[in-house]
């Protein structure tokens, strides 16, 4: 009897392959046995094309940009989150805060505790039946649509003033009660309650009530369900970060502190809360006073699973697709995040990469502002720019991190740096050291080569090598040799140490970085086959009227060796080996094949 893997079942089945081995648990698919950690499924048990045209189904849409849970799990692939629910319930925290980079999956992650636990008219339990969290039991499912819930998403509030700021602020607020309207006519309000409820609703309170809002609409939904009521904010600090980057700083943090102290301190009419953001912000005595607060960090391990796809999820999303074999491309693209003790990688880069037929691109672009990234980086010392640019030759840094990062220290403390770059998803930890304050020393990397891009693009085009780099950039593309070369020499003579040149990944790792930036017009491969061997770097271009590039480089620390000779056999090694194989096949019929040999600070570069 021939068998099948969860995976390759889910592909025929249309569904996932960790459905599949709940189903093979419950023992709804006849015949199944476990092997080892995993179940297999008899073909003959999946039904036929005759029998059930399961496998001539349309496949599901990816999610692309979908926050809401419900046409998420109704209409789109869905990557089951639902046991941040059970895990929520065992710990039962007054309130949470859940700190992650953008688009790891906060908003849809929010949307989908709100969709469970806010008592409505509609049965909610449907999109969750088929769920994860269904399959734990009543001791968790009892929870279901039992409170009612505010939900606010701050996600789009990215004003240059406050006047704006709080005007979007007091109308989301006013759209949050209109979603209560059954509170106007409630009969367990009063008139004067009834009379605030209708003045918020339609925007004409006052500040003050729009600061005490969370409590009010907490207390009036409490009286009129007999229930504690739940708070969801989403991406709580936006405005806070806008607030830094315009001048109005001291504003948003006024009003954040009243706003927050009226719904989650001290409130009796308050079940559970939870908040999401990119910084925690503790520092800025927001949450003043706040002792029931559980902050989760990417560096904590209690929730690290749900925010972003872990390798099981991504192996069952591509086996749906019918694109198993892009694992490994996916991996070095979009995975290398270490949230916990969990490896994750980047939701938003690994849904857009299968809907863009599995090209790999820099998806992760930033859509909100930039200021607050160039002030990092303008108050970097030397030695901090530097270690920017070894990052990005793939080296690791050992640096001390603390967590709390608060925006009004990045002028006054440049090491904060990095824990920005950490926490914002442009850095992951490869190894923490645990200090006695409660903050970390660790090992910092750059994740994967979707972040060498876009940290080519959004870090270093700050620093002070940005005119050099960009004229590398541009010389590659001219394909001028001799000003590479001198660009090459300038660049190393300005921005590496002498034990840096170490060997020859060393500048592999550099090039692959300063190459990066023409990712929009080129396909950027490296220690890939073609030919009679492996070529250091391809430049595949995305359109057949630009050249191809192949590179090829050789290293040496002997002084006695020539440059020249030795650029030469990289360039004879490109002929002999056929690297240009790839790039042949692929119809490009113009090839720039470079040879580069590197000692110490200097470069030879030759080309065909």
């Amino acid at each position: 009897m021939k068998y099948l893997t969860c995976s390759e079942a889910s592909a025929l089945m249309g569904t996932t392959a960790r459905r599949v081995q709940q189903m093979c648990k419950n023992g709804e698919i006849i015949g199944a046995i476990k092997k080892g950690r995993s179940w297999m499924v008899p073909a003959d048990a999946i039904p036929n094309k005759a029998e059930n045209p399961a496998s001539d189904k349309k496949v599901r849409p990816l999610p692309v940009g979908i926050s809401d849970f419900k046409q998420a799990t109704s209409d789109y692939y869905y990557v089951d989150k639902t046991l941040l629910i059970r895990d929520f319930l065992d710990r039962k925290p007054m309130v949470s805060l859940f700190t992650r980079p953008r688009r790891f999956g906060k908003t849809l992650n929010m949307d989908m505790l709100r969709v469970f636990f806010e008592k409505t008219e509609e049965d909610t339990s449907k999109y969750f039946q088929d769920k994860l969290i269904w399959q734990c039991g009543e001791e968790y499912t009892s929870y279901q649509g039992k409170y009612p819930v505010i939900f606010l998403s701050f996600k789009d509030v990215k004003y240059s003033s406050w006047e704006q700021t709080f005007a979007k602020i007091r109308k989301l607020i006013s759209l949050e009660f209109q979603r209560h309207i059954e509170l106007e006519t409630s009969p367990r309000l009063n008139s004067y309650e009834k009379a605030l409820f209708s003045q918020i609703a339609r925007g004409d309170a006052s500040p003050v009530d729009f600061e005490s809002a969370l409590g009010t609409l907490s207390l009036f939904l409490s009286k009129h369900h007999g229930s504690k009521t739940i708070i969801i904010i989403d991406e709580y600090d936006t405005p806070i970060q806008q607030g830094h980057a315009s001048d109005f700083y001291d504003a948003i943090i006024n009003f954040m502190r009243n706003f927050f102290s009226g719904g989650l301190k001290d409130n009796e009419h308050l079940a559970y809360g939870f908040l999401t953001g990119i910084l925690r912000v503790a520092k800025e005595s927001i949450f003043s006073g706040l002792n029931n607060l559980k902050i989760d960090s990417l560096l904590d391990d209690t929730y690290s699973q749900y925010f972003g796809f872990t390798q099981d999820e991504v192996k069952d999303m591509l086996a749906y697709y019918s694109a198993s074999e892009k694992y490994q491309e996916v991996c070095d693209w979009y995975d290398g995040y270490l949230f916990g003790k969990t490896e994750i990688f980047n939701p938003w880069s690994v849904i857009n990469y299968i809907a863009d037929n599995c090209e790999p691109k820099a998806f992760w672009q930033s859509t909100s502002s930039n200021d607050t990234l160039g002030e990092v980086i303008a108050s970097a010392t030397p030695e901090i720019t530097e270690n920017l640019h070894k990052l990005l030759r793939g080296q690791n840094i050992t640096t001390y991190v603390d967590t709390n990062v608060i925006y009004p220290e990045i002028q006054d403390n440049p090491y904060s740096v990095y824990s920005f770059l950490l926490v914002t998803g442009y850095l992951r930890v490869t190894k923490i050291y645990p200090q006695h304050d409660g903050n970390f020393l660790c090992d910092i990397s750059i994740p994967n080569k979707e972040i060498a891009v876009v940290y080519g693009k959004e870090i270093l085009s700050k620093t002070k090598q940005t005119g050099i780099a960009a004229s590398i950039q541009q010389a590659i593309f001219s394909e001028d040799a001799q000003q590479l070369q001198q660009l090459l020499n300038q660049f190393m003579l300005n921005s590496i140490a002498s034990i840096d040149g170490a060997n020859e990944g060393f500048y592999h790792g550099m090039m692959l970085g300063l190459c990066a930036v023409l990712s929009n017009r080129y396909q950027i491969r490296s220690n890939r086959e073609s030919g009679l061997g492996r070529f250091d770097i391809m430049l595949m271009p995305k359109a057949k009227a630009l050249p191809g590039f192949i590179y090829e480089f050789k290293f040496t620390k002997d002084e006695s060796v020539d440059l020249d000779q030795l650029a030469e056999t990289a360039l004879q090694q490109i002929e002999e080996k056929k690297y240009d194989t790839e790039l042949l096949n692929a119809g490009i019929t113009t090839v720039r094949k470079i040879g580069i040999a590197f000692r110490g600070k200097y470069a030879v570069v030759k080309s065909n």
